[in-house]
């Protein structure tokens, strides 16, 4: 899939080619950018619904009397053993003397965890101030929708 700005730049393209007058290639390209925006807010709605489908999903499984109790743990235990592993490999990283070809091989998995430590919190605490603006904005514009 093409990124947004990829298909504006091509669609620009296409207007120069098509509408030499100045006036009416104006207009098509106001109409293109409104296209973009209503996309982009679409995409974004997805997003927020995607987001929230699947905490409604984890809170179905942790209240439900028929779900079995593996289900109802492994989000959680997998959330902790994530962030566990990560504060051991930085003590083993500061407090152990280790190989210099382990490790940086033990940085890399460092690495691949923060960002997966990262994920975890952002999922269980809620994303970023500037995410939440997004949301925000978003209802804003539904509401203004309807």
């Amino acid at each position: 899939m093409l990124p947004l700005g990829a298909i504006l730049s091509i669609g620009e393209k296409v207007l120069d080619k098509v509408m030499p007058d100045p006036n009416a290639k104006a207009e098509a390209q106001a109409k293109l950018m409104e296209m973009a925006q209503r996309g982009e807010l679409a995409q974004l709605e997805s997003h927020v619904k995607e987001m929230q489908s699947a905490r409604d999903r984890e809170i179905q499984i942790a209240t439900s009397e028929a779900a079995p109790m593996l289900n109802k743990i492994v989000t959680p235990v997998l959330a902790l053993g994530t962030v566990g592993l990560t504060f051991i490999l930085f003590g083993v990283i500061i407090f152990v003397d280790v190989d210099a070809d382990s490790k940086d091989i033990l940085i890399y998995v460092l690495g691949a965890l923060t960002s997966a430590v990262t994920m975890v919190l952002g999922y269980y605490f809620g994303s970023s101030a500037g995410s939440k603006e997004k949301s925000a904005q978003l209802d804003e514009i539904l509401d203004k929708k309807k």
